[in-house]
């Protein structure tokens, strides 16, 4: 039988897992080829051959996925498999048409055929849209197994947008540790409040080698899913963060609705800020997709660390980027806080330079606030530019890591931080104990 020819739609991230676990050493295919899409400078590299393994000697070229239609006709392409998240179902259906037009069939890979097992409890916690405050949950889960004495390790979604070969496996532990792998600000803020709390973060391109290397050091494995798309590990309890200031989302993004459908947990997120009748429609819609489901409220509460400095000042907001960009908001958790405090924003607009001033133009619903954008030397280069320009007299960070200490900065700063807390009744706790006590 001649194998089948298949490429990969992806965003550095879940298509190399789904070609590692699926489509590595399997005799019955041929992956001609990624696509790339969301994350810029991915496209025209290849997927390495020392890790592509030996039916491919050259490696995998990736295309920008606008290509997608002429990969097909080319390679006599017979399988389109979509492998990246935080989609709306549209544009889900809208790609699907175009590899369909282009004569190829197109497939979605679940969790039976991509999630790995350990041997070690897992907890994920994934999330219906990006923004959604996955990351302050994984940080309350892990404080809580650490108070109950349990070593723990999270493992985070890839994004491997360097050498590939190098990013294998990828461990942090310290500040330093994210300098010397040459991270992008992107990795930075989703690595950095673990390190900072004493967590030992896994990363990188071979999941399997990485579930590995973890399970050697940790007694519970933490799944800190990046871009609302569901676990690579099959885990035990399985925990979604649903955003309340978007209510709808959850029933009409992918994997956001799969995610919400498989949750033993459902954490309703913002409930202090978003409206009260947004919280009872999210709840209602959660309540008909997933009857089984414990629901959880939480709060994501904001603090300033000198909010002295801002009453009446004029500030630059820099906000997580991946929130306002994949995520599609206009302002974040940084925003909330320069109004809450009496803060005049002013609009980076017309100071951003280069790629960053592309950024306004690509994504129009921005507010009067900087995106966190730095996905290579030369963009961390032009964000630091964009900042030092703005005639601010304090930069307020909304993202998750001060950026300080990576770059320059010409004004005083001060940090927004943000930490979940639940509403009511402690559940959370009470799951989490239910695993341990199982394993």
């Amino acid at each position: 039988m001649p194998k089948k020819k298949v490429v990969i739609m992806g965003a550095a991230g879940r298509d190399f897992h789904n070609f590692n676990v699926a489509f590595r050493n399997n005799s019955a295919y041929q992956v001609v080829a990624f696509t790339a899409a969301q994350i810029p400078n991915i496209a025209g590299r290849k997927y390495p051959k020392e890790l592509a393994g030996k039916g491919y000697p050259y490696g995998i070229p990736i295309y920008p996925e606008e290509y997608l239609p002429k990969i097909i006709k080319k390679y006599g392409v017979d399988e389109v498999v979509l492998a990246y998240s935080d989609l709306s179902h549209i544009d889900v259906m809208h790609k699907a048409s175009i590899a369909l037009a282009a004569g190829a069939d197109f497939r979605l890979m679940g969790p039976t055929s991509t999630m790995l097992k350990s041997k070690k409890p897992v907890i994920s916690v994934t999330a219906v849209r990006t923004g959604s405050g996955k990351s302050p949950a994984v940080r309350r889960i892990v404080e809580i197994l650490k108070r109950f004495g349990k070593r723990t390790v999270v493992i985070r979604h890839p994004m491997p947008y360097g050498d590939l070969r190098k990013q294998a496996v990828q461990r942090f532990a310290t500040l330093d540790d994210m300098k010397n792998q040459k991270c992008t600000i992107e990795e930075m803020e989703e690595y950095g409040p673990h390190i900072a709390a004493g967590t030992i973060v896994y990363a990188g391109v071979d999941y399997e080698k990485i579930l590995k290397q973890a399970e050697r050091e940790a007694d519970v494995i933490v799944w800190d899913g990046g871009n609302n798309d569901f676990s690579f590990i099959k885990p035990d309890l399985s925990i979604v963060v649903v955003d309340c200031r978007r209510p709808g989302h959850e029933s009409t993004y992918h994997p956001g609705e799969a995610n919400v459908r498989m949750a033993d947990l459902v954490i309703l997120s913002k409930v202090d800020t978003a409206k009260p009748a947004d919280i009872e429609a999210v709840a209602r819609a959660i309540s008909e997709m997933n009857p089984d489901a414990v629901v959880i409220r939480a709060a994501l509460p904001i603090t300033v660390d000198q909010p002295e400095l801002l009453r009446g000042k004029r500030v630059l907001v820099i906000e997580d980027g991946p929130t306002l960009t994949h995520g599609g908001l206009a302002t974040g958790a940084g925003a909330l806080a320069a109004e809450a405090n009496g803060a005049y924003m002013i609009n980076p607009r017309q100071y951003a330079v280069g790629s960053i001033k592309n950024i306004f133009v690509k994504y129009p619903q921005l507010g009067p606030v900087l995106p966190a954008m730095g996905y290579s030397t030369e963009q961390m280069s032009e964000l630091e530019q964009t900042i030092n320009a703005v005639p601010a007299d304090v930069v307020l960070f909304g993202t998750p890591i001060d950026l300080r200490h990576f770059m320059n900065i010409n004004k005083p700063a001060v940090r927004v931080r943000y930490e979940l807390r639940e509403v009511g009744k402690p559940e959370l706790e009470s799951r989490i104990l239910q695993v341990l006590k199982r394993h």
